[in-house]
């Protein structure tokens, strides 16, 4: 709780009828140089002398409050996008944020209110480990949903409940060599795909701070980003406060080795916008004093400081920390998992769950018996991000509650033995190291794919786990720890196999009788597997006697998927769906239960079994839920927010980030997906009819209006998501196929019919245009559709929009930015600069850019207002124009750089045949970023024609071009 107001004598920063920003002003005129430095890391150093508290960003809250002992927890945020419903989102929200408050009110030092979610990275890639994080492969929804959870955790009123922070800004699907890798975003990409994402959050108030990520964007690390500055704290209505990821700041200088030293790192770091550095856990002293010596260097001022700590200090006037109260006051922990956030808690996951496949088996009609199977049929398991789960209720929990159940976790059971005889294992409840002896002791096998297993000890139930000594023991409840020493590859051997522990690398040897790791590859026991029960023959035998099976299958969320680790396929973990076919062979009668954070080629099971279904992990109510959804009480309210492909094949490299060259995601996929994006099955059906448009004929500032009439066509209530969508026709770019604008979510009586609509403003449907740099809504036709999902539409209607018709590229207006490109083959966007800017470098020899439509007009510029002008920018700051005289032949200058020299050719029409219209040699520069001018003369360039620059020689960058009347050297 705050102190008592002392309005007599209180500074102006604490009284409440000032404005945020007045506040801030005063507080930050009372504070020292150092005193503004100490509010720079993650721990904000305390300034007693002001009553100014210590203040610690980073609580994190993605799906309920974690790390702090037992709290809520709720579905994960893939699941909670797949409800499609932003308003009980935002309950969620609200409620992690009272029980953040709660939290806090006991522990205010350990508990902060800078909460770190929610995560808004669109969910580009299924293979992605922290799938489970976002909420959606549309940038569009992924909004909707990431602006309803935020606004949910600030509350409604002025003074924020907690302060929302949008993670991970920006281009961030990959942990595979997360801190080096560098994602390219061409300006379509960038500006319709990721920069959507984060806009409306950001710009609606809901979030009022944003995270970084781990990687580099076209060659920058994502702490510098000047997209900070010109893009996110231009949306916000208010200060945004910009906090580092956890240890990002030393990769500057480290393993990314984009600065020579840390000062100067965390020097850019701050003019870029970063205000918190998040380095070091608690201990401040290094970051603090690299930024000290950056001041002294030069490298800083303190008006730079001062505008990050504004930023910090803007988050805690409006957190209220300096109001004699606040309306949060009176929240207690009775909130933390109490009655009313259970109910909420079951029904996110009631509304979660997606019935994908139902040819009639569904819901269960009175089934006597039901055999529950499966590695996760009596399991929940907590992610990194989640809560600690205060009690469980799981899937064969929920059903024995409602019929009578036999269970079989399907697992197989087998010995291991060495030369010397059976590892063995104690059987103390608490453990203790694995041993070799004479007596023959079981483990239990888990397959949770990717090559990982996981084993558990019969005599005590406790899994193996590889100890920081390397010693093995029975010890622990299941994988955990951001360091999960609890998995095994098992790699074949000429006399057996052998396990390698996959956290450290190392391999299981016997050494003295005990069982440890050795790195010797060579030292690594070979072991026997001797079956002692095959998991799939006994799950089948329990089947049989079943009128039903429930095969509850899926991910463990600390495995094989996860943050720094992203998945190598989409298939079932192979004795997973080993299991599966056993028992369906066994009871036909056989519904696929999926719990997971990310989609599964579950291509077997489509084709063959009569029921599948899939929830994320679901919080401490799945089993309830699931019940009641298996057993007819409720209907499957849940809808997929991202494309279930049929195989990996299908998908683009992991890397590739520009969606629309590599036709990803249900925007641009052509091929025919497993489940399309928006499926999901009800236990009725619905008929559309009756799609209206406000208007066939718009301008660009006009809002279309879209309705439909839905119908239950069934015989029981149900709920459907209407699913609007518009395609452009005509284009001078690749559209999408379709692209969703809005949906609504109804649950309708049978019989019951009702009108809904959407409106959607003619400006979004605006793509960007790389020509001029902006966005542009185009003169072309649309057709709208609607249905049940982008693969189910049911109705269409055209319409046409009066907007702009691009004209050609205008070469008289100034230099071309080579990164705003049409098309392009084996380049890469990189850093033209080390603060701003993108160039383009070729990978290969015979990479190509391509600009469409170029006006040469007729061939000698004539007439053209030209601005050769400061062609370079920023790659080398000369104004080389005036070194062109008129009268001579046209001419192109390239800003260009290569380490090693090369050959640039300018062709027209085609890349490999076109006419020549001029080439350059590229002498060596220094680095990367020293750029130096180069001209050619350009033959036979006039009327519209297509320009290409080819690179024919690997490493050369080239950061613009321009064109004047001619030159003289």
């Amino acid at each position: 709780m705050n102190e008592p107001a002392r309005h007599d004598q209180d500074p102006a920063f604490r009284n409440p009828a000032l404005s945020p920003a007045e506040r801030v002003d005063d507080l930050l005129g009372r504070l020292t140089l150092d005193e503004k430095i100490g509010l720079l890391h993650q721990y904000q150093a305390p300034v007693e002398r002001l009553g100014l508290r210590v203040f610690r960003t980073g609580t994190e809250a993605l799906h309920g409050l974690a790390w702090h002992g037992p709290a809520t927890v709720f579905p994960q945020a893939v699941g909670l996008a797949s409800t499609w419903n932003p308003d009980l989102v935002r309950q969620v929200g609200e409620a992690t944020g009272d029980e953040v408050m709660a939290f806090h009110h006991k522990d205010p030092q350990s508990v902060g209110r800078n909460v770190w979610a929610p995560v808004v990275n669109p969910l580009r890639d299924p293979r992605w480990g922290r799938n489970e994080e976002g909420y959606s492969e549309d940038p569009w929804l992924t909004g909707v949903m990431g602006t309803a959870y935020a606004r949910g955790l600030r509350g409604g009123h002025a003074v924020l409940k907690t302060a929302p922070t949008l993670k991970h800004f920006l281009g961030y699907n990959n942990e595979t060599d997360r801190c080096v890798t560098s994602s390219v975003l061409p300006p379509r990409a960038l500006h319709e795909y990721e920069l959507k994402a984060f806009r409306p959050a950001v710009e609606s108030g809901a979030a009022v701070a944003v995270m970084p990520s781990y990687n580099l964007v076209n060659g920058r690390p994502a702490h510098l980003s000047p997209l900070i500055g010109s893009h996110l704290r231009t949306w916000a209505p208010d200060d945004i406060l910009v906090v580092s990821d956890a240890y990002a700041p030393s990769n500057l200088a480290g393993p990314q080795g984009y600065h020579k030293d840390l000062p100067e790192a965390y020097a850019h770091a701050i003019k870029a916008g970063l205000d918190s550095f998040t380095q070091d856990d608690a201990d401040t002293a290094a970051t603090l004093g690299h930024v000290r010596t950056a001041l002294g260097r030069g490298l800083l001022t303190e008006a730079d400081i001062d505008a990050a700590a504004r930023h910090a200090l803007s988050i805690r006037v409006r957190l209220g920390e300096f109001d004699p109260a606040t309306p949060y006051d009176d929240i207690t922990h009775d909130v933390v998992n109490s009655p009313e956030h259970r109910r909420l808690a079951r029904e996110a996951a009631r509304q979660s769950i997606t019935l994908l496949k139902n040819d009639g088996l569904l819901p269960l009609a009175a089934p006597r018996t039901v055999a529950v199977i499966g590695p996760l049929a009596d399991a929940l398991f907590e992610d990194w991000y989640s809560g600690t789960l205060p009690y469980q209720v799981t899937a064969l929990a929920g059903l024995a509650e409602r019929c009578e159940t036999v269970f079989c976790e399907g697992a197989d059971r087998v010995a291991l033995r060495t030369e010397g005889g059976y590892v063995g294992a104690s059987a103390d409840p608490a453990g203790g190291p694995l041993y070799v002896g004479g007596e023959r002791s079981c483990f239990d096998v888990f397959d949770w794919g990717g090559g990982a297993f996981a084993f558990r000890s019969c005599a005590n139930g406790r899994h193996v786990s590889a100890g920081e000594d390397g010693v093995l023991a029975n010890d622990q409840p299941g994988p955990n720890g951001w360091e999960v020493r609890q998995t095994f590859r098992i790699e074949e051997r000429l006399r057996g196999v052998v396990l390698r522990n996959i956290s450290s690398g190392r391999y299981v040897t016997v050494a003295d009788g005990v069982v440890r790791t050795t790195d010797d590859p060579d030292a690594a026991s070979v072991l026997s597997v001797e079956p002692v029960e095959s998991g799939a023959a006994r799950a089948a035998q329990v089947a049989a006697g079943a009128d039903v099976a429930v095969v509850v299958l899926g991910d463990h969320p600390l495995v094989n998927g996860r943050e720094t680790e992203d998945r190598a396929t989409l298939a079932l973990p192979e004795r997973q769906e080993a299991l599966l076919k056993a028992v369906h062979a066994a009871n036909p009668a056989t519904v696929l239960v999926v719990s997971s954070g990310y989609p599964f080629a579950v291509t077997w099971a489509q084709e063959h079994l009569p029921a599948v279904v899939w929830s994320a992990h679901g919080g401490q109510e799945y089993g309830h839920a699931l019940a009641g959804v298996l057993l007819g009480d409720d209907d499957p309210g849940g809808r997929l927010t991202q494309t279930w492909y049929r195989s990996a094949a299908e998908l683009p490299d992991l890397l590739d980030y520009d969606l629309i060259a590599s036709d990803a995601t249900y925007l641009y996929y052509r091929g025919r997906p497993l489940y399309p994006f928006g499926h999901g099955l009800s236990y009725t059906r619905f008929a559309y009819s009756d799609l209206e448009l406000s208007s066939a004929d718009l301008a660009e500032d006009d809002t279309l209006t879209l309705r439909v009439t839905v119908t239950n066509a069934g015989e029981r209530e149900g709920e459907e998501v209407v699913q609007f969508y518009t395609r452009q026709r005509r284009s001078r770019v690749k559209q999408p196929l379709r692209q969703l604008r809005g949906f609504v979510k109804v649950r309708l009586a049978p019989g019951e019919s009702r009108t809904v609509s959407v409106d959607v403003p003619v400006a979004d449907l605006a793509f960007w245009d790389v020509t001029r740099g902006r966005f542009v809504v185009e003169e072309a036709a649309h057709k709208a559709q609607v249905g049940a999902s982008a693969g189910d539409i049911r109705l269409c209607a055209p319409f046409r929009v009066r907007g702009e018709r691009i004209p050609p590229r205008d070469l008289t207006s100034g230099p071309l930015d080579v990164a705003d490109h049409d098309e392009y083959d084996g380049v890469v966007l990189c850093d033209a600069a080390l603060d701003s800017g993108d160039a383009v470098r070729s990978t290969s020899p015979g990479s190509w850019i391509a600009f469409r439509d170029c006006d040469f007009g007729g061939g000698d510029f004539g007439g053209g207002d030209f601005r050769g002008g400061d062609i370079a920018g920023d790659f080398g700051e000369r104004d080389f124009g005036g070194d062109l005289a008129d009268g001579g032949p046209p001419a192109c200058v390239l800003a260009v750089s290569s380490e090693e020299g090369g050959v640039v050719t300018l062709r027209l029409d085609d890349p490999l045949t076109g006419e020549v219209a001029g080439a350059v040699s590229v002498p060596p520069t220094a680095t990367r970023h020293d750029f130096v001018e180069v001209s050619t003369p350009l033959a036979g360039a006039a009327g519209v024609r297509d320009l290409y620059v080819v690179y024919e020689s690997e490493g050369v960058t080239v950061g613009a071009l321009g064109f004047v009347p001619g030159f003289s050297r």
